[in-house]
């Protein structure tokens, strides 16, 4: 097992196998400080999560004040979520969310799978750039304006010493890894009471005309009042150590249990009303600390106006004959929270992602496997827990065959096996796996098309109620739908990015004393196709004319524009036209077309043979140069009007040096461009950027400056990038180390 740093790289957990004692002392100690945490920031509850051996997830751990079970949909979190914890790991920061509508406008995921009201912070445990986990803490939401919540140092000092903890374990060789289960601390009583006390406080409560009773931090009864009882219709040996919303057989939707959720995690008051049939109705109020909830239960009407500072919440009438256990709420929200993460995935390799990292630990299953209907057969696309030479079994099998994969997509209809037994019974050649007993296999059908199908399997013998298969069977439709959005989507965006590859050079001239590069990074939604280009046009042997510009817009009108500009541009550079004449020209066949949409655009001539450079700009970003000494600026150019509005409008010029050792960037507004930040401050951060570069191949450079651009903030608009070096003397102007030619390389499909 490993942690990993910032740069990517594994650093081993520890060489030695830990004995099962020593690792029972580690899990204890991390329990112990988890507890201190959560007693010195003074917050609700805390819970810790550890990261996968493969760096890839985080795993939830340990949790106390909150039952681990109410963050299931949580057990297992891929580190590319959106989410609080993978947020606060991925980036290397703290993230506070004091106030829960800041919480549901920041990760809706994580606020339609827990939606009361609470404050939360996620920090990340690292020691050094090494991350070993995330803390999580919760405290009541505020609805004040101002500080609220723990301090954000002390929350910063438990980190350290959890990540020292976790570091020093790993050293030793008894390193801590997610376990296979989240635990959950049993919360230490407020303070211990003498027998005699205990025995008042029962009296005090049967006294009262109201019912009272109180439930653990796992919903259980731990004390029933005589009155509670009888209200209730049960008895109070059949009620103690029960969920009420689980033993009452009167009570089907699912108002109690949220309720009490809700007062848990809140620690606010709660009031609901509810219908013992025939027609008596009562009022319960809920009271939570950090040990439970009590509850008073008294005779209402119909309708019962909130009390004082009480929160209402009504719930529907459980009238009718009891049809079964209903599908428990955290289930429920289970399922909301996957369909929003769904809802947000966007290519098919998210989906897969999705249901392989997310869903496996959310269902307790110990595998899955998701297979897609391809050209008539079915093909493995994404597993987890799984050994592939199982699975090889069913990759590229045709569509009839006899295999319960395969049967699911054909009748539309999900198989439950509770046992390797009545798997075997009906499918003789199943191979018995090591470890698995049970088995749900979900088609996926999406209007009234087979997508593919999904295979969960459990660890132990698992017999599915009828409620949860009612929820494997609409996890099923979710995933089909996601993955039906996701085929149109990549297939949109392979045409969008393929008629626009189509649009730009192939290569860029090779020319002796220059050392060039060039990037295009499509940001594409679906056929909203770009309008960046660029170009290099060799004039002669020591001349050359460099070209980069945006058309307005992101759609087909707008590539084809860009497939009719760029050609006309580079048609008048080969002519040996001066930067002012080309793009005087290019102007006027813009305004003649008619349009109407405009095109930014920098024309350079560059003069090898004297050292000079003739730059001309319609409107667009400009260039930044650095000099052979490595300080970089941005060229103050004249302005020009943006092609395309005025046929009339001139385009002064401006002379450079071109000394050995200069690079010339040319680059689209996509590059720099940062939601609140100033655009000549972001173009002055690209020349600092190119400074701090320091001297190396065009290829390379290029690269640096791609991917700091995609690390520093969310890109919306495509970038296009030129670079242009003045080789040195002595220097092979398109040969970097390695021999391989960087003029016009591209890095993978998306061309950086």
């Amino acid at each position: 097992m490993c942690a990993i740093r910032e740069d990517g790289a594994a650093q081993p957990y520890g060489s030695r196998s830990p004995s099962p004692a020593a690792g029972s002392a580690r899990r204890a100690e991390l329990d112990r400080m988890l507890e201190l945490t959560v007693r010195d920031t003074g917050v609700q509850a805390g819970a810790v999560f550890l990261q996968t051996s493969d760096g890839q997830a985080l795993r939830l751990e340990v949790t106390a004040g909150l039952p681990a079970e109410y963050l299931a949909p949580w057990f297992g979190v891929a580190l590319s979520s959106p989410g609080p914890v993978a947020d606060a790991v991925r980036e290397r920061r703290l993230i506070w969310l004091g106030h829960p509508q800041e919480l549901a406008r920041r990760y809706p995921r994580t606020a339609i799978a827990l939606p009361y009201h609470y404050a939360v912070a996620a920090a990340p445990i690292l020691t050094g750039t090494t991350a070993w986990g995330a803390l999580l803490l919760f405290w009541p939401g505020s609805d004040t304006v101002g500080p609220a919540g723990p301090s954000r140092e002390r929350v910063g000092a438990a980190c350290r010493r959890l990540g020292r903890f976790l570091r020093d374990a790993a050293d030793t060789g008894h390193a801590i890894g997610p376990g296979p289960l989240p635990r959950t601390l049993p919360q230490p009583p407020a303070r211990k009471r003498e027998p005699a006390e205990a025995l008042a406080a029962a009296d005090f409560a049967e006294r009262l005309p109201e019912g009272s009773c109180a439930l653990d931090l796992e919903g259980r009864i731990t004390y029933v009042s005589a009155t509670a009882a009888d209200l209730l219709g049960g008895s109070i040996p059949g009620l103690i150590g029960t969920r009420p919303w689980q033993s009452l057989p009167w009570y089907t939707d699912h108002t109690f249990e949220d309720c009490y959720r809700a007062a848990v995690i809140s620690r606010k008051p709660g009031y609901f009303t509810a219908m013992l049939p025939p027609d008596r109705w009562l009022a319960f109020e809920l009271y939570p600390d950090g040990s439970g909830v009590s509850i008073r239960i008294s005779p209402t009407g119909p309708v019962s106006p909130a009390g004082p500072g009480v929160a209402s919440q009504a719930a529907p009438a459980t009238t009718g004959t009891f049809q079964g256990e209903p599908i428990p709420v955290a289930e429920v929200y289970q399922v909301l929270h996957l369909a929003a993460a769904l809802s947000e995935a966007v290519g098919v390799d998210d989906v897969v992602d999705l249901v392989t990292d997310e869903m496996l630990p959310a269902f307790g299953a110990r595998t899955v496997a998701l297979l897609m209907a391809e050209d008539g057969r079915l093909r493995v696309s994404g597993y987890r827990g799984y050994s592939y030479q199982i699975l090889e079994h069913f990759d590229g099998a045709p569509l009839d065959f006899p295999a319960p994969p395969v049967q699911v997509l054909a009748t539309g209809v999900p198989i439950f096996y509770a046992t390797f037994e009545e798997l075997s019974r009906a499918y003789p050649p199943a191979p018995r796996q090591d470890g698995l007993h049970a088995w749900a296999f979900l088609p996926l059908i999406a209007s009234g098309r087979p997508v593919g199908s999904c295979v969960f399997a459990f660890d132990r013998p698992h017999p599915f109620s009828d409620n949860q298969r009612v929820v494997f069977t609409a996890l099923a439709g979710l995933i089909a739908q996601a993955l039906e959005r996701a085929r149109l989507y990549d297939t949109s965006k392979e045409l969008a990015q393929t008629l626009q590859a189509a649009l730009l050079p192939d290569s860029l001239p090779d020319l002796p004393g220059l050392d060039v590069a060039a990037r295009y990074l499509p940001s594409v939604h679906g056929m909203d196709i770009g309008g960046d280009f660029y170009d290099l046009v060799r004039v002669d042997d020591t001349t050359a004319a460099a070209v980069i510009g945006d058309v307005q817009g992101h759609n087909v009108t707008a590539a084809a524009l860009m497939g009719r500009i760029r050609p006309a541009i580079r048609s008048h550079a080969a002519a040996g036209a001066t930067p002012s004449q080309a793009l005087t020209q290019a102007n006027r066949q813009l305004v003649d077309m008619d349009q109407d949409r405009f095109v930014s655009c920098l024309y350079a001539h560059l003069d090898l043979a004297r050292r000079r450079a003739v730059l001309a700009t319609a409107g667009h970003p400009p260039p930044v140069l650095r000099h052979p000494d490595g300080h970089a600026e941005v060229l103050p150019l004249p302005p020009g009007l943006l092609l395309g509005i005025d046929p009339d409008a001139e385009y002064p010029s401006t002379e450079i040096p071109l000394t050995p050792g200069t690079v010339l960037t040319l680059y689209t507004d996509g590059l720099v461009e940062t939601p609140g930040v100033d655009l000549d401050d972001a173009t002055a951060g690209l020349a600092a950027q190119l400074a701090q570069a320091g001297p190396q191949p065009m290829d390379r450079l290029a690269t640096c400056l791609i991917d700091h651009a995609r690390q520093t903030a969310p890109r919306t608009d495509d970038i296009a990038l030129l670079l242009i070096g003045l080789a040195t003397a002595g220097q092979s102007a398109n040969a970097p180390p390695g021999g391989a030619r960087t003029g016009g390389a591209w890095a993978g499909p998306e061309r950086a």
